[in-house]
Parts: structure tokens; C-alpha cells; sequence
């Protein structure tokens, strides 16, 4: 049996030498995906304070409770950047703890922004949703509003270039709602969410400011039949202001612009650019009713 076992996990070894090459010798520096969790649980925290933490914050001091929460935020996020780096290859050993701490306190410093992104974007969605009973609500239950909250700390270390975190996070987050949020992707001011389940927001799509989206709605790519080979070209529709997106809908290209003010009907596939100003729908299929005999 011992035997068998050693032959077993020789095969194995030997299958993701070959997948993996030299990453097999950086599992030391491997990212922590637990810990990737618990800085935005920790960030969540303080970009809506009272709202997940156990503390009373009537009780605590303001300053004490931000100064706490952000050190413990800097020393989990700078170990996860440290390690990312080194991980994916982008620092050696000598330069990586210099540059974890730069980029730590560079993402640190755009949480007041993130902060006051979040909070137009809870007010999108009070005022967009007839059902929605007060901002409290929003804040602590709505699916729509966790996932733009962790795509919106995603985003920002995605422009930093920080390897394979933001896609833990933005992942977490479209296990935990469905929604499915590249952090690639660039979103403008009051993004309202409806609902959300099954939407997919692809790498380099662009949305503009007050645009609504419901679920089911896909924003991706025509064809990724070129792999990596279209990696960083533009491969998702641009949305501008003030557009809605109804259920069920795919807008693909990236070409494809959907122009201001526009509506675009549920149940559409759109492939080319739309102009402002302009309604989009597909055209009802007949529907046949018959009595049921008794």
C-alpha cells in the first residue's frame, strides 16, 4: 500500500512540475486566500462602521477605532502583496518588502474615495429601488452593494498592478452573489445593481455614471477564440451615463458602445453601438394559450 501511495504522489508531483515549472518552488510565498477575505471583511468594516464589527462604535472613539481597524488591515494586506509578488515573479526578494509597503499604503490612502464611491452607490440604489426600505438595509443585505464594494477594493490594486488579489476578491465575491465582476473593469459614480444573480461584467468594460443593470446581464467579449493573445485589448462594450440594462441581456464587443440616456430592453443580444437617447428591444415571441381539459 506505502508503495502505491509514493508512486501516486510521484505522478502527481511530476503532472504540476510540468503544468507549473518554477512556480512549484514559490509555495512559500503563495497568497493566503482565507486572509485575502479577512482584509476586506476588515475594510468593510470601516467603510461602513457599526454596520459588521462586534464593537460599539457610540462607544469608541472615531479615531481609535480607524486607527485600529487600519493597522490591522496594513499588516494582512502588506504580507498578501509581499507575497503576490513574489509569487507571480513581479519582486525579488530584496525589492519586495519596500515596494509591499508602498503599494499598502497606496491602496490605504484611496479608501476615503472608495469610501465615498460606496456611499453614491447606496444612494443609487435607494433611490432606483421601490422595495428598498432605507439605506441601513442596502448596506447590511443587498447582494448588489457587496459585490461593488469588493470590486470597487479590487479595482484599485488592479491598477496597481498587484498580481492575482484582486481576482481572489472579486471572485469571493461572485461566489458569494453570482454577480460576477471583473476588476479590470472601469465603473463610473452611482452604479445601481437590481437583483444581480448571473450578471457578468467582463475585464475592459467601461461604465459610465448612473447606470442601472439588472440580472442576468452579460457585458463580455465577442469571441475569445485568440486567448492570451488578446490579453489588454479592448474586448467589452462601453456603457455611458445614465443607461438602464433590463434582465437577460447580452452587449458584446469592444467596439460596441451603448451611447447616453439609452434603455436597452430585457431579453436583447446587442453586437453593435447603439446611439444616445435610443430604446433597444427584441421582438415578443407569439404566445399560444390553450384551456386544459379538466
Amino acid at each position: 500500500m506505502a508503495e502505491e501511495i509514493r508512486d501516486t504522489l510521484r505522478l502527481i508531483g511530476e503532472e504540476l512540475g510540468k503544468a507549473y515549472g518554477q512556480q512549484m518552488n514559490r509555495g512559500e510565498h503563495m497568497p493566503d486566500r482565507a486572509r485575502i477575505i479577512s482584509i476586506l471583511e476588515e475594510i468593510r468594516r470601516l467603510m461602513f462602521p457599526g454596520f459588521f464589527g462586534s464593537e460599539n462604535t457610540a462607544l469608541v472613539a472615531p479615531e481609535n477605532f480607524a486607527g485600529n481597524t487600519l493597522a490591522g488591515i496594513y499588516e494582512m494586506l502588506y504580507k498578501e502583496i509581499r507575497n503576490s509578488l513574489l509569487f507571480a515573479g513581479k519582486a525579488k526578494e530584496e525589492e519586495a518588502n519596500d515596494l509591499a509597503k508602498r503599494e499598502t499604503l497606496t491602496l490605504l490612502q484611496k479608501l476615503p474615495e472608495i469610501q465615498n464611491m460606496l456611499m453614491k452607490d447606496v444612494e443609487a440604489e435607494l433611490l432606483g429601488d421601490p422595495a428598498a426600505n432605507s439605506k441601513e438595509e442596502i448596506i447590511f443585505s443587498y447582494p448588489g452593494i457587496f459585490a461593488i464594494f469588493v470590486y470597487r477594493v479590487a479595482h484599485e490594486l488592479y491598477v496597481q498592478q498587484i498580481p492575482l488579489i484582486p481576482r481572489v476578491m472579486t471572485e469571493y465575491a461572485h461566489g458569494k452573489t453570482g454577480i460576477d465582476i471583473n476588476p479590470g473593469a472601469t465603473i463610473g459614480e452611482y452604479f445601481f445593481i437590481d437583483h444581480g444573480t448571473g450578471i457578468v461584467i467582463g475585464e475592459t468594460t467601461v461604465i459610465g455614471n448612473h447606470v442601472k443593470i439588472y440580472q442576468g446581464v452579460t457585458l463580455g467579449a465577442l469571441s475569445t477564440q485568440g486567448g492570451q493573445s488578446l490579453s489588454g485589448v479592448k474586448r467589452h462594450p462601453t456603457i455611458e451615463d445614465n443607461v438602464v440594462i433590463y434582465s437577460n441581456t447580452s452587449i458584446l464587443g469592444g467596439e460596441t458602445v451603448v451611447g447616453e440616456n439609452s434603455v436597452i430592453a430585457g431579453n436583447t443580444f446587442v453586437t453593435k453601438s447603439v446611439p444616445k437617447n435610443t430604446k433597444v428591444s427584441a421582438l415578443m415571441p407569439d404566445l399560444k394559450m390553450r384551456t386544459i381539459a379538466e
